[in-house]
């Protein structure tokens, strides 16, 4: 397995207040603190009665795709973060989370489409360019991968850089200190 990409544009409400738009922010607090206590089904029903409020609200539909990744909905979450692509394509942190659903799928393809996406609307959006640095590592993995299975002789070539790929891609143990919390 690779490290995760980048927590799903970092920590969630420095997420939602990049996004800038309606949502109040003790409504999102609110229903974060709600969704991380373990109350999910509050959380999402919460959610839910302001999404019917104000159903074009990208932050409220930002955090909803949040949530729905981690509670292992990734279908779910994934279209939520399609929608938000198609109607505010100018926000990056859609692109970055849809990048993160896919590469934990195993689509790098798509995901570096996504982070490329992310860097058109702002090109400064650092998570998203580390994001897109670990989806390259993992594409020279898979492409040296594939030589070495069309070309065994390449053995003593790849298999250092397939070696040092392994080795970039193990999660690193981080202290419990050290943890960031979204």
């Amino acid at each position: 397995m690779f490290p995760p990409l980048v927590r799903r544009a970092g920590v969630l409400a420095a997420c939602c207040a990049a996004l800038a738009l309606p949502a109040r922010a003790d409504d999102v607090s609110d229903i974060n603190a709600q969704f991380r206590a373990g109350q999910t089904d509050d959380a999402f029903a919460k959610l839910e009665q302001l999404l019917q409020v104000r159903p074009k609200d990208a932050q409220l539909r930002f955090l909803k795709g949040v949530m729905l990744a981690d509670s292992q909905r990734g279908a779910e979450a994934t279209s939520t973060f399609l929608q938000l692509t198609v109607d505010y394509p100018d926000l990056p942190e859609p692109y970055n989370n849809l990048a993160v659903l896919y590469a934990a799928q195993g689509e790098y393809d798509k995901a570096r489409a996504a982070l490329e996406a992310a860097l058109r609307a702002q090109p400064g959006y650092a998570v998203a360019h580390q994001n897109l640095g670990d989806v390259y590592v993992q594409l020279a993995r898979r492409s040296y991968a594939q030589a070495l299975q069309l070309d065994p002789s390449s053995s003593a070539a790849l298999a250092p850089k397939l070696a040092l790929l392994r080795q970039l891609t193990q999660p690193s143990p981080v202290p419990s200190a050290k943890r960031a919390t979204p």
